[in-house]
């Protein structure tokens, strides 16, 4: 009896298996098929960071709004402001943002020379992730960016997830925290 109970138990482990692979794949393959798109506007309302910032303050002067984009729909969202400084408030890095874009209207046309992500959100699995590494790469392509750096809130999530995905800590402030990524 011991002959024919382990084979049944060794091909219903080995299907399970496979069928556990399939569901994994499928959850995180539409990671596969997105892309990095620049918005004109997002839905403040889901940001769970600054809901209080409009779009207009996200497009003005010197700031982006970047999207994960899948099958038609908004997956993942960064805001992003070129600075020359980091910025250790919001009122700080709309004053930057806008000074680096101004100086840069005199100079050459390109903003800042950091990248300041100032909020990010998912609405589906692994998006946040998935933002930070495609905005990285757009970063590692530019040719007047080198430095990635974050204006996150004093959370223990925004520092989990920023550690989780490389950044070290920069310097800690009032009402936010500075987090950088590693261009080089």
């Amino acid at each position: 009896m011991k002959k024919k109970f382990n084979p049944r138990i060794k091909a219903r482990i080995r299907k399970n298996k496979q069928v556990l692979n399939k569901k994994i794949d499928n959850f995180f393959g539409w990671i596969k098929g997105a892309k990095l798109v620049e918005l004109k506007e997002c839905n403040v309302e889901e940001d769970p960071v600054r809901p209080e910032l409009d779009n207009k303050f996200r497009t003005g002067f010197g700031r982006k709004i970047y999207g994960v984009e899948y099958q038609g729909a908004i997956h993942a969202v960064m805001c992003f402001a070129y600075t020359n400084e980091i910025p250790k408030s919001v009122d700080e890095l709309e004053k930057l943002s806008t000074d680096a874009f101004l100086q840069s209207a005199m100079r050459d046309q390109k903003g800042g020379q950091i990248a300041i992500a100032y909020t990010v959100w998912s609405k589906k699995k692994g998006g946040g992730k998935l933002i930070v590494n495609e905005v990285f790469k757009e970063i590692k392509k530019s040719n007047h960016l080198n430095r990635l750096v974050t204006l996150s809130p004093l959370t223990e999530m925004a520092k989990n997830f920023h550690e989780r995905n490389g950044a070290k800590l920069v310097q800690i402030n009032e009402t936010t925290q500075n987090f950088e990524y590693k261009v080089t």
